[in-house]
């Protein structure tokens, strides 16, 4: 529970998540050498080298003290001590810079200017801006002085070589397991790109591949394909030849009511339009989402033509400003996403006076509203009314004649066929249902 915060900083895909578990510990061990180097080998090595040269300034500071006046520090010590190397000249005691002076990013010169504080009485400054140039200013009993030396005699030379070495060779080895792990997560994006095309009615050619463990994976999602298609293709055809065979008798009864008197024939002639009804409507649910594949459609102009085709039909529907800043296409089935809204308007005609359609498309989503002024269905009956053969008529007006319960499962079936849902709800504007098909672009 402790970590539970962590979620929302943590990457979502599987790349980012695999890079974070690459790059962690190698980052963590590079700071770590670094740290330790830094304090255990690097700032030992200066602080000895740092020794070396605090005796030599011991040794310029005891000849300057044997010197007559302040003038002849510098003649004496060349003279005495010209193997050291060291430049002394006398400073005015108002000369005296003020503060150390470094760059930021010179962690030896921090370890020194503390070295020379620690050990180096009389003591002032540090110039150690000049490149490869060390400029020390201390006090002596005749006034201050600067002795310059060459910065190599007090620190390392070339100390940043390990630190590149070893973030050049860490991000030489990151880059080679990065290409190691794509190679090994590529199945995995495959098998996740054929999952989702087949949760969105496409049937896209899969191979397993990678690692035994994704193979495994592989082969159980292909014959789990395998099956479904096989169990919707039994389905598809048990109820179509259903259907189909039984338009024969049907077209028989008709014929024969037609030569009926018209008084007798009415009623039958109903029930035998309401079984067609029926039929078609076993043959659409059969259909499901199999017709035909998905094309780059323009879902404004489709609305639009499904809504003018409604009204040509007699049915009274309205379709209202649209809504969104999205544009472009979005892959559709055209036939079966024009039978599921025309189911959804043909509902909300038959138990309501009228029905409103708009339509919401933005970046992300496409969302197809019908909403009626029916009696609407209760919210606790909603999931229910959504299944197949399912029948809520006691809820809903009979005026028109009953379904089969196929309307809402139809356009339940093609909604998730394009990889969306359709939703259920309470009317706002009009008090009765209100459905949206909920589609990701």
């Amino acid at each position: 529970m402790f970590f539970v915060w962590l979620k929302r900083y943590m990457p979502r895909g599987i790349y980012g998540r695999a890079a974070l578990i690459l790059l962690l510990p190698v980052v963590i061990l590079q700071l770590v050498v670094t740290v330790i180097f830094a304090q255990r080998n690097y700032e030992g090595v200066t602080h000895q080298m740092t020794d070396t040269v605090l005796r030599e300034v011991a040794l310029v500071l005891d000849v300057a003290a044997q010197a007559p006046s302040v003038d002849q520090i510098a003649p004496l010590v060349r003279q005495n001590l010209a193997p050291l190397q060291m430049q002394v000249t006398p400073l005015p005691t108002d000369a005296v810079p003020q503060g150390n002076k470094l760059t930021w990013y010179d962690y030896s010169g921090r370890v020194m200017i503390k070295r020379f504080q620690d050990r180096l009485p009389g003591f002032q400054t540090l110039d150690l801006i000049q490149p490869g140039r060390v400029e020390l200013v201390t006090l002596t009993d005749l006034g201050p002085i600067r002795i310059g030396f060459d910065r190599r005699r007090i620190s390392a030379s070339n100390p940043h070589q390990l630190f590149v070495y070893t973030f050049v060779f860490g991000f030489l080895m990151t880059l080679i397991s990065f290409v190691y792990l794509r190679n090994q997560l590529r199945p995995i994006k495959r098998l996740a790109r054929a999952a989702e095309a087949f949760g969105r009615g496409r049937h896209v050619p899969y191979s397993p591949s990678g690692a035994v463990e994704v193979r495994a994976a592989g082969n159980a999602f292909v014959d789990m394909r395998a099956r479904i298609e096989r169990q919707i293709e039994q389905r598809t055809l048990m109820l179509s030849g259903v259907s189909h065979d039984l338009r024969t008798p049907l077209t028989r009864m008709r014929l024969s009511l037609a030569m009926l008197e018209d008084d007798e024939a009415g009623p039958l002639l109903q029930d035998v339009d309401d079984m067609q009804r029926m039929l078609d409507e076993f043959l659409d649910f059969a259909k499901g989402a199999a017709e035909g594949e998905p094309e780059k459609l323009d879902p404004r102009a489709l609305m639009t033509a499904a809504v003018a085709e409604a009204q040509r039909a007699g049915r009274n529907v309205t379709l209202l400003p649209f809504e969104g800043d999205g544009t472009g296409m979005v892959r559709l089935r055209k036939t079966a996403f024009l039978r599921a809204v025309d189911n959804l308007i043909s509902n909300a005609v038959r138990y309501g006076t009228r029905a409103e359609v708009s339509v919401l498309l933005t970046d992300k989503t496409l969302r197809v509203r019908v909403e009626d002024d029916g009696p609407g269905i209760p919210a606790d009956r909603r999931i229910e009314a959504a299944r197949p053969f399912s029948r809520l008529d006691p809820s809903r007006n009979q005026n028109k004649g009953g379904g089969v319960g196929l309307g809402l499962a139809i356009a339940t079936d093609i909604a998730r066929a394009h990889g969306g849902v359709l939703r259920l709800g309470a009317s706002d504007t009009l008090g009765g249902l209100r459905a949206d098909i909920v589609i990701a672009r």
